[in-house]
């Protein structure tokens, strides 16, 4: 990211995060309405700020009608199964958005780098991915594709903050250090992919992360700015009379709280 750019104040970014995730919210009842069928798909670099982008999208949304997909390691089963097979369950069906956190291009990325296929499974997976992908639009669902991109200097900062914080250290496995040392094997095994995959019916957009609020804001209005959907009339919400109580009175009985925080619990 340029030097001349700010990072994005926290009283902005909050904002404006406001205000799209109204949208969001409006985006998601016009797909209850319309039936529409959405699918996108996240992938970068390791600490990128994928989780953070997805957990954006979340906050105010229904998890039924967006499902976030972050599939655990092939089963034997899996394994046998044509490459792609395992991701297509999980595709949306009609008033849904699926999130892939990570996806079929496993294949072309960590599996490639790390030895967990080889280059000529990888190079196959890539030779055909275009068209299965072109399949799926043209089964009514709109694919979209995003690429975080963050410096060596600015992933290195992060992943050194997850050594000694707690509510980060989940974040690092052996992996994640054996892939950090590989930057530049994961830059060719990207280059290849989206010199494969980067295609006219579903195009790699790739979004800088240093500046990670900056760079959620930019793809959540992205999103909304690619998917045709309306503001959906709302009926006024006139909120019902409670019965009355008709002799109903609360029963005394042993039970058990939850102690309130702060408070002795002789007077909570």
């Amino acid at each position: 990211m340029s030097e001349a750019i700010e990072k994005l104040g926290r009283k902005d970014y909050e904002k404006e995060l406001e205000r799209l995730q109204v949208e969001l919210v409006r985006l998601q009842q016009w797909l209850q309405k319309s039936g529409g069928k959405v699918c996108i798909i996240f992938e970068g670099r390791d600490a990128a700020g994928k989780g953070g982008v997805i957990k954006s999208i979340m906050e105010r949304v229904s998890p039924r009608i967006f499902r976030v997909i972050a599939l655990p390691p092939p089963t034997e089963r899996e394994r046998s199964q044509m490459y792609i097979q395992r991701y297509m369950p999980h595709l949306p069906a009609a008033g849904e958005i699926v999130i892939f956190d990570r996806s079929w291009y496993n294949r072309a990325g960590v599996e490639r780098v790390m030895g967990f296929c080889t280059e000529e499974q990888s190079d196959r997976f890539l030779a055909v991915v275009g068209a299965v992908e072109r399949a799926i639009i043209e089964s009514g669902v709109i694919l979209l594709k995003y690429w975080l991109e963050v410096s060596p200097e600015e992933q290195t900062r992060r992943i050194k903050s997850r050594i000694d914080d707690p509510k980060k250290v989940w974040k690092l496995s052996p992996m994640d250090l054996e892939s950090y040392s590989r930057w530049y094997d994961y830059s060719r095994a990207r280059d290849l992919m989206f010199a494969a995959s980067d295609t006219e019916w579903a195009p790699w957009y790739v979004a800088q992360s240093d500046d990670k609020k900056r760079a959620r804001l930019s793809i959540i209005a992205h999103i909304l700015s690619k998917i045709p959907y309306e503001k959906i009339p709302r009926e006024k919400v006139k909120l019902p009379k409670r019965q009355k109580p008709n002799g109903y009175a609360e029963p005394h009985y042993a039970s058990h709280h939850v102690p309130a925080f702060g408070i002795p619990p002789e007077t909570s």
